[in-house]
């Protein structure tokens, strides 16, 4: 969907893919001064502990947290002490709290921007599209516990769920950018946003399946998803307006 924000750098795009069904689917530094972060209880930071250095950490002490107090009971006081850093270090990674659960997802919307752009002309559009949403979510067999909490939260705290309008309104606009450059059309015309609203709706859909059953695989769920809705659409999509019928991917 929506986000895979604990992917590695140097993630392969449709450039690096082999045949076209095989595609897989900064930090700021420095710390303020500061001698004693004080929490909304008013205890000092743990004795001893390092202070956070990065994005991936800071969030990481937050979920620690989270999962203690819960997302409403924890405060960014409480992480910035958790972590060894002062409140205004905390808003040099994250503009709010509610952004932390959604990790670099601003990156990743630019990698799956990148990866549409790179795809090859003559794939059909739902395959392209598909292929990019399941490569997008991808994750790591062993991150994928934590990507569950990620997922948990977002999609079942309400003031996330709020939250999470405006990341899928940008989640939706990219996949509505690459349908308008294909198909000749505004990207604010009806045929694009429709695409857009779709393709997100299925990722949730095999997101809140893949959350009540942990044996399931998500880029599974995922690309079945995609392709049921893309047989439901048909294959009259066309690449750009004026085009042919492109070959079927090998």
């Amino acid at each position: 969907m929506l986000l895979s924000g604990l992917r590695g750098p140097g993630s392969p795009g449709p450039a690096h893919q082999g045949r076209a069904h095989q595609g897989q689917a900064h930090e700021p530094g420095g710390t303020e001064r500061r001698c004693w972060p004080v929490s909304t209880t008013g205890a000092p930071a743990q004795l001893g502990r390092r202070r956070i250095t990065s994005r991936a950490e800071l969030e990481h002490v937050a979920f620690e947290l989270f999962d203690r107090q819960g997302f409403e009971g924890t405060t960014i006081d409480d992480i910035a002490v958790a972590a060894g850093i002062g409140r205004r270090t905390f808003f040099r990674y994250f503009p709010s709290k509610n952004d932390v659960p959604w990790g670099n997802f601003e990156d990743e919307l630019d990698r799956m921007r990148g990866w549409l752009a790179a795809c090859p002309p003559q794939w059909p559009l739902m395959d392209a599209i598909r292929l990019a949403i399941v490569d997008f979510n991808q994750v790591p067999p062993e991150d994928e516990p934590r990507h569950r909490r990620r997922m948990q939260l977002i999609l079942g705290v309400p003031v996330l769920q709020a939250h999470s309008t405006l990341r899928h309104a940008e989640w939706r606009q990219v996949i509505a950018d690459f349908v308008a450059g294909r198909t000749g059309e505004s990207a604010c015309a009806l045929l694009p946003q429709t695409i857009g609203y779709a393709m997100l709706g299925v990722a949730i859909a095999a997101y809140e399946q893949w959350l009540q059953d942990d044996g399931s695989n998500l880029s599974e769920l995922l690309d079945t998803a995609m392709r049921d809705l893309t047989s439901a659409f048909g294959d009259g999509l066309p690449l750009r307006a004026g085009s042919a019928a492109p070959p079927e991917p090998r």
